[in-house]
């Protein structure tokens, strides 16, 4: 699942990101509430952390423009502001929780599980499914053939964009741009090295089976059942 924070203070946005990274979402950190909109305006994310106190667009203008051009996803807010009119202004503008500073990251990790699941329109929704392989989205878990399977956060995150993508071939640039951070490097090996971990660990104890992570050259992946 992919996350956008918006937050000002290096230390907290940095502290917020690292956290999440280690909990298996792929996060993209703005510092302004301009960039925040630009990027809440044209990459889907699964949900949103967003200060109110934000240089070029406050938080709540930014909020009320994301509502007003039809962007549904979940938005916790994040203040220093804690009076009920405060929360009361952020909700009616478009939040879909209120969280105070200082915060415990536990409570923070919490809350947007809880919104997480409260987004999904359809119970079968936190779950993605391809032949006898499984993902559990909000578990974190992944299954084949009933036998559990252990991955790290990135190949959690790719497997799911792969799984989400079933049968279409998917580039490189665009498991940068889902898996990584908008700013990351694309001139890295990181892909290549990502695919054979991950086929290593879905492919390498299931020889009999036919879903599989196939390489397509010159185009990209693809997880489907090879022929």
């Amino acid at each position: 699942m992919k996350l956008l924070v918006v937050e000002d203070d290096k230390k907290i946005g940095s502290f917020i990101a690292k956290g999440l990274k280690e909990n298996g979402f792929v996060v993209d950190l703005a510092a302004t509430g301009t960039d925040g909109l630009h990027l809440a305006a044209t990459v889907q994310y699964d949900a949103a952390v967003l200060d109110i106190m934000l240089p070029g667009l406050d938080g709540i203008t930014l909020l009320e423009t994301l509502r007003a051009k039809r962007v549904t996803m979940p938005v916790l807010i994040l203040s220093a502001r804690h009076t009920v009119d405060d929360r009361v202004r952020g909700l009616q503008a478009g939040g879909d929780d209120y969280l105070t500073k200082p915060f415990s990251f536990t409570e923070l990790l919490a809350r947007i599980q809880a919104l997480l699941r409260r987004s999904a329109v359809m119970p079968d929704s936190q779950t993605l499914t391809v032949s006898d392989l499984r993902l559990d989205l909000l578990k974190r878990e992944v299954t084949r053939d009933g036998q559990h399977i252990q991955l790290q956060s990135k190949e959690f995150a790719l497997l799911e964009y792969l799984m989400r993508n079933q049968a279409r071939i998917v580039t490189k640039t665009a498991i940068l741009e889902n898996v990584y951070d908008y700013n990351f490097d694309p001139q890295t090996n990181v892909v290549d090295v990502l695919i054979c971990r991950l086929r290593n660990k879905i492919e390498k104890d299931f020889p009999n089976k036919q879903t599989r992570i196939r390489t397509i050259r010159g185009m990209g992946y693809v997880l489907d059942s090879a022929q």
